[in-house]
């Protein structure tokens, strides 16, 4: 069993190394709704389309400046609404499981993150890539595009994007490996 767990960890170092080299070009957005109602999660969803639409292609890293911008845009939107729930917006680092977007998948591991909080916090949330910006469904073509810009290189690329089965072991790997990494 030792001589497996040993072999198990050789095979992930590579897709745990290029994980951590992902993550540090990316920074997901995490937005939480006050609670599981249905109106809270349209809430949600109308909250993180304007926040969307508040980001523009100039917005290339998370300043202070844009985080305020973001609070106050999803404050209006929930104004607008007539809900008088808090937001905060925070930067963070934080663990995310493996994520299946449409055409490429991410592996586990520690992200930087904007996280968009409405009232307590405590409802279904919702995620997406923030920078670069693959928030909304992209063609591969645009994929690969804005893959290059964002300074991912031809092996990243391939990884993320895979070929429908091995980077799912790969990633679960990886995933399992954060878990225990994590607990200690």
């Amino acid at each position: 069993m030792a001589v497996t767990l040993l072999i198990l960890m050789l095979m992930s170092v590579m897709p745990m190394q290029t994980q951590a080299e992902l993550a540090g070009k990316m920074v997901r957005l995490h937005v939480i709704a006050n609670s599981d109602s249905a109106e809270d999660q349209a809430l949600k969803l109308a909250v993180r389309d304007r926040v969307l639409a508040e980001i523009s292609p100039e917005d290339t890293e998370i300043s202070d400046a844009l985080l305020e911008r973001m609070r106050l845009t999803a404050q209006a939107e929930l104004v607008r609404r007539g809900c008088t729930y808090p937001v905060r917006v925070l930067r963070t680092n934080m663990y995310f499981d493996t994520r299946h977007y449409d055409g490429f998948s991410l592996p586990a591991g520690n992200y930087d993150a904007v996280r968009v909080v409405i009232g307590a916090g405590a409802g279904k949330n919702w995620w997406c890539v923030l920078f670069p910006p693959l928030c909304a469904g992209v063609s591969e073509q645009e994929l690969d595009c804005i893959a290059k810009e964002a300074g991912l290189t031809d092996e990243e690329l391939a990884f993320i994007k895979g070929d429908g089965t091995v980077y799912v072991v790969k990633f679960k790997l990886v995933e399992l490996l954060s878990r225990l990494r994590n607990l200690f």
